[in-house]
């Protein structure tokens, strides 16, 4: 993976996830994020990964693989699922674009490996054939209240037909003659495309955006906005010991109970029609500038240990927030303990996403 483009002379700070290089910011993380309310913040998503799937069984076979309904898909349409282990738990949660001859599936940076184990064991190769395109395709998102405003004169679409796209909904379309596929995302709470393109026209791609007026910005700004949008990160927030319902897929339409069969689907149709899982994914407000320790505990007021931090990050807009794992009984506005290195905080458990004031 390469490291970020330079901008006005000065090098990005560069940060690893997953054993690939990402850009961490621009020397400025507060103005990347308000780029998001101000304007767009243009992202390098390339840690991402990508494969594509071919042949005319692609979409039956791989919605035996994944929680969602991939043969419901038309070309031109996208999901998001999970793909999941015979006992339920997220192996991966994946995008999946339906092209006109292919799927196009990407992955969180730490779930690749996953991922493609689980493609090996269950996809013929002679049946569908894949490829992981992740070296000759590269991907870019344009998040914020000016993004169709940016992106449409750069890709010659108009904003309506940008404004009309549902989630991840993409189209085709020419950015400086070289083609790109532009789709919609939910990632973040404001607008926002991802940009799936040939790794040559990166940099030309990308000077056109910041052209446009576009603002640079790296993994921790756009960490700060998920966080407050309530998405998981595979690896961080969620992991293969987590339950789909855990991870709100239901909220965020990752799950189909009308489909046929898929692996892991016993567990996750026995919760939704008999039961319910012991955890969920929450939010937690701290009231203070120290953002808590990724797995700290998180305790009751009367001591109990009712759960952990997975994300957390200093929001501009809420001071200290995180991304919890706590116990089903914990009602929305109890007040809980966090324990860190330097002693223990109170903070207040709310719903996903964020509430933005």
């Amino acid at each position: 993976m390469t490291a970020g483009p330079i901008i006005s002379g000065e090098f990005p700070a560069l940060g690893v996830v997953a054993g690939h290089s990402v850009t961490l910011h621009y020397g400025n993380i507060a103005g990347e994020y308000a780029a998001l309310d101000e304007g767009a913040m243009l992202t390098d998503r390339s840690v991402r990964g990508r494969m594509r799937l071919d042949g005319p069984k692609a979409a039956e076979m791989l919605t035996g693989l994944v929680t969602n309904d991939v043969l419901a898909l038309t070309p031109g349409h996208g999901q998001y699922a999970a793909a999941l282990s015979p006992k339920g738990r997220i192996v991966a949660d994946v995008r999946i674009f339906s092209r006109s001859d292919h799927l196009l599936v990407d992955v969180p940076p730490r779930a690749r490996a996953g991922w493609e184990t689980l493609v090996r064991k269950y996809l013929n190769p002679r049946v569908v054939p894949y490829i992981d395109v992740a070296t000759e395709m590269r991907q870019l998102a344009l998040v914020g209240v000016a993004a169709r405003s940016i992106l449409g004169p750069a890709a010659g679409v108009t904003r309506e037909a940008l404004a009309t796209l549902a989630s991840y909904s993409h189209i085709d379309a020419e950015i400086g003659g070289r083609p790109v596929m532009i789709a919609r995302i939910p990632d973040l709470a404001a607008e926002g495309f991802e940009l799936f393109f040939p790794s040559d026209a990166f940099g030309a791609i990308w000077q056109r955006l910041l052209a446009g007026g576009a603002t640079p910005g790296g993994l921790l700004a756009w960490e700060i906005a998920r966080i407050e949008n309530g998405r998981p990160e595979w690896g961080i927030d969620i992991d293969d010991t987590t339950i789909p319902q855990e991870a709100n897929h239901d909220e965020l339409h990752a799950i189909s109970y009308t489909k046929g069969c898929y692996t892991g689907q016993e567990v996750v149709a026995r919760i939704h029609f008999r039961g319910h899982v012991n955890r969920h994914l929450r939010g937690l407000l701290l009231g203070h500038s120290e953002p808590a320790p990724e797995r700290a505990p998180i305790l009751s007021q009367d001591g109990k240990q009712i759960g952990d931090v997975r994300s957390s990050a200093l929001s501009p807009r809420m001071g200290a927030i995180a991304l919890i794992m706590v116990r089903r009984e914990i009602e929305m506005g109890t007040t809980i303990v966090v324990e860190g290195a330097s002693g223990t905080a109170e903070g207040k458990v709310v719903p996903l996403p964020f509430a933005r004031e």
